[in-house]
């Protein structure tokens, strides 16, 4: 595996046309491969963050006309993408759903959203995706010749466990789709962005739809890179941006060795564990 790689995040307006988000994302792609190895898009790319266009949009995976527009980008661009989230239809359950494609072309692996955004904050903002979708159960860290990458969804990151055992797993860049609000956005992207690579000591990669004031849930911007120290490497602002982060993962094992939280975990005491 080599030590240094370059990512990619395209912060791409959502609209309410399927085709036109595809079309606007290989652009995107085409622009960003150019001058990295991973291309990372956000959540709901492909739809607007709606619960009730969840099951109209959603495409299974043998058949999905989004995963292989994606799949054919990966492979013109020489390309590694971890393709946002789009809805999933798998089983006759639908699945806010994370495919990681190769230069290749294929899916190295699928993270599920775990878990799922119901939240009431009166007066501000309510939201609830169990309406519609179905929460996955599996702990994604993928390995690739760039490094070993762990996958989650949004509000996801709020949940230390799941980040830990990544961490644990060996992964050394979590990757984050994800669509803060106008409320939850300006009190937590950030902070939760950071503290959960300074805990993990690993660098993290969050991304955001751009700020569509025409949608009914606004999503925050603001995609960024923070790394294994905390260090918010670059950020976007609100709007279209392709933002490019060269990730040095010898960062890693120094800053492990100067600070050595996860050799330090209490395992006698506590410990996280898989199911």
């Amino acid at each position: 595996m080599g030590d240094n790689f370059t990512v990619a995040l395209c912060q791409m307006k959502v609209v309410e046309d399927k085709a036109q988000n595809i079309e606007h994302a290989l652009s995107m792609i085409i622009e960003a491969a150019s001058q990295s190895d991973l291309v990372i898009l956000p959540e709901m790319w492909n739809c607007p963050y709606q619960t009730t266009l969840f099951p109209e949009y959603a495409e299974e995976k043998e058949k999905s006309t989004t995963l292989n527009a994606i799949s054919g980008a990966a492979k013109r661009e020489d390309v590694y993408i971890v393709a946002g989230s789009i809805p999933e239809k798998h089983e006759g359950k639908i699945y806010n759903s994370s495919f990681i494609f190769n230069p290749q072309g294929e899916i190295l692996d699928v993270h599920r959203k775990v878990h799922l955004f119901d939240i009431d904050v009166p007066g501000k903002i309510s939201f609830k995706e169990s309406e519609t979708l179905t929460a996955g159960n599996q702990i994604t860290v993928v390995d690739t010749p760039l490094c070993r990458i762990g996958i989650c969804i949004c509000y996801d990151i709020r949940f230390t466990e799941l980040l830990r055992l990544m961490a644990l797993e060996g992964a050394q860049i979590i990757i984050v789709p994800g669509a803060f609000n106008m409320t939850t956005g300006p009190a937590h992207w950030k902070p939760l962005i950071q503290v959960r690579a300074v805990d993990n000591q690993v660098f993290m990669a969050a991304i955001s739809p751009a700020r569509n004031h025409d949608a009914s849930y606004v999503a925050y911007g603001h995609s960024m890179v923070v790394d294994p120290w905390g260090t918010i490497l670059k950020e976007a602002g609100t709007g279209e941006e392709i933002i490019y982060v060269h990730i040095n993962l010898e960062l890693i094992p120094k800053i492990r060795q100067e600070l050595p939280i996860l050799k330090n975990l209490r395992t006698d005491l506590y410990q996280i564990k898989r199911k």
